[in-house]
């Protein structure tokens, strides 16, 4: 039997695969700031434009960022709704982790006692 993804499984697959790469978080994290121009985002990498612009696609595709012209420049602008459904989908481990470390805590607990 074969899954077929949901629309948003579809949208968390383009997102996480986005966010796996350091330089495309960096952009992001710099786009919390306002929009800017690819010299702007390319400004603290030692990387070529058009090797920043092939990050800015993959974060354009995966819906993280739009893109815009005014005059003569090319804005990147945060969209944050995808990073939202992340969160939201990471959410949903958050009982299971604190449920299993409360299992840890009862089984040092009962280390101790026993020592």
């Amino acid at each position: 039997m074969v899954l077929k993804p949901s629309g948003s499984e579809v949208v968390l697959t383009g997102v996480f695969a986005a966010l796996a790469d350091p330089t495309r978080r960096a952009i992001l994290t710099r786009l919390k700031d306002g929009d800017a121009t690819v010299a702007e985002l390319a400004a603290p990498f030692s990387m070529s434009q058009p090797a920043v612009s092939k990050h800015l696609k993959v974060l354009e595709q995966a819906g993280l960022i739009s893109r815009s012209q005014r005059a003569t420049a090319r804005l990147s602008h945060l969209e944050a709704e995808p990073l939202r459904e992340a969160v939201g989908w990471l959410m949903d481990y958050r009982a299971y982790w604190a449920e299993s470390f409360d299992r840890l805590d009862d089984l040092l607990d009962d280390l101790k006692e026993q020592s």
